[in-house]
């Protein structure tokens, strides 16, 4: 875990979902390689080739963008995909369930956690595999608020779904603090918004957040 920046009154938190909330990294390439193949399917093309045009694509975007790191969404919108039809794939392909299960750890830390903060979840998936995703984690009631691709339309970085969160919240966006798992998706812009920002390599340190949240434990 790496702390960038606490406001100095902390309210509510921002959640990133996959490989944030849980650390199941055969799901998470589950989710690229089909989004992948479904890409490729509709040019004729094979997975390896697609894969090829898509892993080529990244990086004519780093090069323009200081190195940083996009989202598969701003790639696969470059390509071609609307965002509709990405939320779509994503909303028929994916079940949590069938990768993720129960964590009583994870529902016990965010149990705690709101006692002092508002939780939501910022994604870059739309609001109905969020839904289910938290489902299967059995933490659905911990997290009153989702932000999702089907939001805003706007895929993180972008800061409309940040914007957003701090609406829903009904906190001013320098109360807020973005916690995910990749530094360019869900923690540079937060800090240039003026937002608090955590770095996390899965759910074993979102574990440890009461101990670095919660004053006076």
């Amino acid at each position: 875990m790496k702390v960038y920046h606490l406001p100095p009154k902390v309210r509510a938190l921002a959640f990133d979902m996959d490989l944030t909330l849980y650390s199941n990294t055969a799901y998470a390439q589950f989710q690229i390689d089909t989004l992948i193949k479904k890409m490729g399917e509709r040019r004729g093309l094979s997975f390896s080739e697609m894969n090829g045009i898509v892993e080529e694509e990244r990086k004519v975007w780093a090069l323009s963008h200081g190195g940083k790191k996009s989202s598969l969404t701003t790639i696969m919108t470059g390509l071609g995909i609307s965002i509709e039809e990405n939320i779509r794939w994503r909303e028929e392909s994916y079940e949590p369930d069938k990768f993720i299960k129960e964590d009583r750890r994870l529902r016990q830390t965010l149990e705690e956690l709101s006692g002092t903060f508002v939780l939501g979840i910022v994604t870059n998936n739309p609001v109905l595999v969020a839904r289910k995703t938290i489902a299967a984690l059995g933490v659905e009631e911990c997290f009153p608020i989702l932000v999702g691709l089907d939001t805003c339309l706007a895929t993180k970085p972008d800061e409309k779904p940040f914007m957003k969160f701090s609406e829903l919240s009904g906190c001013p966006l320098e109360t807020c603090v973005s916690i995910g798992d990749r530094y360019d998706i869900d923690i540079d812009l937060p800090l240039e918004m003026g937002m608090g920002a955590i770095l996390v390599n899965g759910v074993e340190e979102v574990y440890g957040l009461p101990g670095v949240l919660i004053k006076d434990r």
